[in-house]
């Protein structure tokens, strides 16, 4: 590589860099920051999504879709909002606030994820719930967490093939103690208490500490029950000695276990929507952001620290699950 070439190569980056930190002042600027002492997240100054005509219609009012698609975390980054997390709490806030939409369409197609990021993803659509109809038609997968959330609507519709439910919690971690012992490794660890280092890999876990994390995960576990016997109106008990055990169900036994309320395909979850919101021949929108050059960098780089660009393309693109986090997920997502 001559001069000329490196200084070309070199000049490029360094318009990147620029464009990439003026992208996320401007975010800042728009979205406010509790650092800066701005408005908070969920407020008329938050950045609004674009919306795309899917289904025509010549009534009056609209229906928004909005769209969770992907395992459920808050390490992944967002288009508007910080996190994907972010991005649905706009885009649920926007729907709920339009005095032109008069349903929310929630297209959820994930495996779960983060029992934390789910919560809060629960709460912003019961919130959307409690100003209008919010139908929820599960994809090809909407278990674990992707269930859980789902709750929050208030009619759920499904593919007779769609696979969902899988209620429960799980946590994991590795030990490979035997293969630090094969090539001479010891690790050493100060720790101020017990269970400080109670998830460690290279010993086994005493049984104080296997009760502890059990307890957690139960708790856990005992919430996202409750969550569904309240939503769906059936028996605690009868769910934890049924279905609650973490299987994994098609759509088709989920209505009959009536974990949902129907059958349909996208189309139908449409017609429900203005059925329920009296909208009769409303047209839908979808909310989406152009792909700019903005978003382009944005899923490069980390945007953690305001001060700090980072290029990471794995970690923006593929959500990587951490040991010793909690997660709604079915056990071969979990692996």
């Amino acid at each position: 590589m001559n001069k000329k070439q490196f200084g070309c190569i070199l000049a490029l980056v360094l318009v990147l860099l620029c464009v990439s930190v003026l992208c996320n002042l401007a975010l800042l600027a728009v979205r406010g920051s509790h650092v800066l002492g701005t408005a908070p997240l969920l407020t008329d100054r938050a950045p609004r999504f674009e919306e795309t005509t899917v289904q025509d219609g010549s009534g009056p009012g609209k229906i928004a879709q909005v769209t969770l698609r992907g395992i459920i975390t808050s390490s992944a980054s967002g288009t508007l909002g910080e996190t994907m997390v972010d991005d649905l709490k706009i885009q649920l806030h926007q729907a709920a606030m339009d005095k032109d939409v008069k349903a929310i369409v929630l297209y959820v197609d994930s495996p779960g994820g983060e029992v934390t990021a789910s919560d809060m993803i629960y709460d912003a659509v019961c919130r959307a719930r409690d100003r209008k109809p919010v139908v929820v038609y599960m994809g090809s997968l909407a278990a674990s967490g992707g269930y859980y959330v789902s709750c929050g609507g208030s009619y759920l519709m499904a593919d007779d093939t769609t696979l969902t439910g899988s209620i429960g919690v799980i946590i994991e971690t590795l030990n490979y103690q035997s293969l630090m012992g094969k090539v001479g490794v010891d690790e050493v660890v100060f720790k101020s208490g017990q269970f400080k280092d109670m998830l460690s890999g290279a010993r086994p876990m005493t049984d104080a500490e296997k009760a502890y994390v059990q307890n957690m995960v139960m708790q856990t576990y005992g919430k996202f029950v409750g969550i569904v016997a309240r939503e769906r109106k059936l028996p605690e008990a009868q769910l934890r000695a049924g279905i609650a055990d973490g299987r994994v169900i098609s759509g088709r036994d989920a209505l009959g276990d009536k974990l949902i309320d129907g059958l349909g395909q996208i189309e139908d979850a449409y017609d429900k929507a203005r059925e329920l919101s009296g909208a009769q021949d409303a047209p839908v929108v979808r909310y989406e952001t152009n792909f700019g050059f903005g978003k382009l960098l944005r899923l490069f780089t980390g945007r953690s620290e305001a001060s700090k660009v980072e290029i990471e393309l794995p970690g923006a693109i593929t959500p990587r699950l951490e040991a010793g986090r909690l997660y709604l997920l079915p056990s071969f997502f979990a692996q």
